[in-house]
């Protein structure tokens, strides 16, 4: 005795259930248990037909109505073939093609097309510290395989026209049943273009595309940074025969700069200041990245290493409004040539020292002290 299990059941789905919730509910099922998931598992191999054959029937109105009122004795003795559909099971690469088809060809569209596509190519893009900043309208130029002109990309001399390919049909793909499952390959006699030319365009020899140099112009948004990739559509290879081009992928690299280095919107300047400013206070006046002058305010007793943060004096911000900060980075610069004044007038600002001027250093030397008995 054959023990059916029912099929609503097996896919773990009511018995009003729209065809929306059943293929739903099939591809979940058949993604867990996928025989190649598992090694080739006997036991999910048996379970991934069962599931096929569940949904073979469920989404098929007709099949679906003598289910429900026969169950699994319609499809016996003859009804549409014992212990299958139809006479000859379920047809397997339909249901790869419509089920796991978007897993295994993730840009989607024909076999034909995507086999024939051009290549994405990669400009390596340098930039200013200022241009990153602003943008730019930047004009570059590319040697890569384009769109042939005397056959306008189609592959055929003069008039002449490709034919459909007899083997494939047009579809730039066959299919082979391989025990259990059914394999998809490129076809063999038109290499997966679905066409066959019989004169070939003496220019392209027929692969409809030749390579030439292009001038493109393309606008770089401000903000980049280094690192930052731009897609720019349908600017890569000419694809075979007509196909869709490929994608150009510019990579920004960012030139040195000689007063910032860049921390994401932020920018960092080192700023030697000399002792007395640090001592007295006073200010500083830097170049902005946008031209602007901008005045640092340095106040009295700062220290070297200390840093200054001027709020929105920074890069702009990448597809979005405002601008990050500018650091200034103080460095206290100790002087190497004095006059014999400056060194008079140091001496006796020497002799008027009690220690308090720098806290700092009495208490380290008081340590020190300590530390020595």
């Amino acid at each position: 005795m054959t023990v059916h299990i029912d099929y609503y059941e097996m896919l773990g789905v009511q018995r009003g259930a729209d065809d929306k919730a059943i293929k739903a509910a099939f591809r979940k099922a058949a993604m867990e248990c996928h025989p190649d998931r598992h090694g080739g598992c006997p036991e999910r191999t048996a379970k991934f037909k069962q599931l096929n054959e569940a949904y073979d029937c469920l989404k098929d109105p007709q099949k679906r109505a003598a289910y429900d009122r026969f169950g699994h004795a319609a499809f016996q003795n003859g009804g549409a073939g014992a212990g299958g559909f139809g006479g000859g099971g379920p047809d397997f690469s339909d249901i790869f093609s419509s089920i796991f088809g978007e897993f295994m060809d993730p840009r989607g569209g024909g076999g034909r097309q995507n086999a024939a596509r051009g290549a994405d190519l990669r400009y390596d893009l340098e930039l200013t510290l200022e241009e990153s900043f602003a943008g730019k309208s930047a004009t570059i130029e590319i040697e890569t395989m384009a769109p042939c002109e005397p056959c306008e990309g189609d592959g055929a001399r003069g008039a002449a026209v490709p034919d459909r390919c007899n083997t494939c049909g047009g579809a730039g793909k066959v299919r082979a049943q391989q025990g259990f499952f059914v394999v998809e390959r490129s076809c063999p006699t038109c290499h997966g273009h679905g066409v066959t030319i019989a004169d070939p365009c003496p220019e392209c020899q027929g692969e409809g595309r030749t390579l030439k140099r292009r001038t493109l112009t393309i606008q770089v948004p401000a903000g980049v940074d280094e690192g930052t990739r731009i897609r720019v559509a349908g600017e890569g290879e000419a694809g075979v025969r007509g196909a869709p081009n490929g994608d150009l992928y510019l990579f920004v690299h960012l030139k040195r700069h000689s007063i910032y280095s860049r921390e994401g919107t932020t920018l960092v300047a080192d700023c030697p200041v000399s002792f007395t400013t640090a001592a007295l206070g006073g200010s500083i006046t830097v170049p902005g990245i946008d031209g602007e002058k901008i005045e640092v305010k340095i106040p009295a007793g700062i220290q070297s290493g200390e840093t200054l943060r001027l709020r929105g004096k920074g890069m702009a911000v990448l597809n979005g409004r405002g601008r990050g900060d500018l650091v200034a980075c103080i460095l206290v610069e100790t002087p190497t040539r004095l006059s014999a004044k400056q060194k008079e007038i140091l001496g006796q600002f020497r002799e008027t020292e009690t220690g308090e001027e720098c806290p700092n250093a009495k208490s380290f030397f008081s340590r020190i002290k300590d530390a020595l008995g």
